[in-house]
């Protein structure tokens, strides 16, 4: 194991203040884009990453001595935060539904799609997505968007490497399935459409 990665690992178990300033340095990116691929909502996933080392530190007697790159460790926290935000924001919106009706709020959605280039193709992603059962999702961001292999994102996920092919396998499947727009269902398969997810590396740290 590379020394200054067991170097790390040991002063982050000790609560090195500077070693975790290293950490976020390293990751703070990848933990963002982890948490915005799984929300789709960039406040929210700033929200995460701050989240993430909070649980981080608290945490961090837990953290292995041996191993290597922290970026599973800490992908795999930020996944357990999101759910936990996901959670609460549908309580506090089911309680927001019980008040009384008041001027709409305004609905930023479009602000987010005037940032990519093809709103057309991002909500069809999004429909796509939203068909995938979220442990799907999950593996989904870990593997192919956040480029872990099998065996790290099943350490930060706490599954089997077994459960983590085969969700991702069936969310592929999915995708493939609902990423084709309707007026391309009658093309061959393949013809003149954008593959349903490749890869996008972040490296591996």
């Amino acid at each position: 194991m590379d020394t200054n990665l067991r170097n790390l690992r040991q002063r982050v178990r000790a609560g090195d203040h500077d070693a975790f300033g290293d950490l976020f340095d390293a990751y703070a990116r990848s933990v963002y884009n982890h948490a915005f691929r799984l929300t789709g909502e960039w406040a929210t996933a700033e929200d995460v990453v701050s989240l993430t080392f909070l649980d981080a530190w608290r945490l961090r007697e837990r953290l292995d001595e041996e191993g290597g790159s922290l970026r599973p460790w800490l992908l795999g926290i930020a996944t357990n935060v999101t759910r936990n935000t996901r959670r609460a924001a549908r309580r506090h919106a089911a309680a927001m539904a019980r008040l009384p009706r008041e001027e709409p709020v305004r609905d930023f959605a479009d602000e987010i799609a005037g940032r990519l280039d093809d709103a057309a193709q991002l909500d069809l992603v999004r429909t796509a997505l939203a068909r995938l059962r979220r442990p799907e999702r999950e593996v989904l961001a870990l593997c192919v968007w956040s480029g872990l292999d099998y065996a790290a994102a099943a350490q930060a996920l706490g599954v089997p490497v077994g459960t983590v092919r085969s969700r991702l396998s069936r969310a592929r499947t999915k995708l493939a399935k609902h990423m084709e727009p309707p007026e391309g269902r009658g093309q061959m398969r393949g013809e003149g459409r954008t593959p349903a997810a490749g890869p996008i590396r972040e490296g591996n740290r």
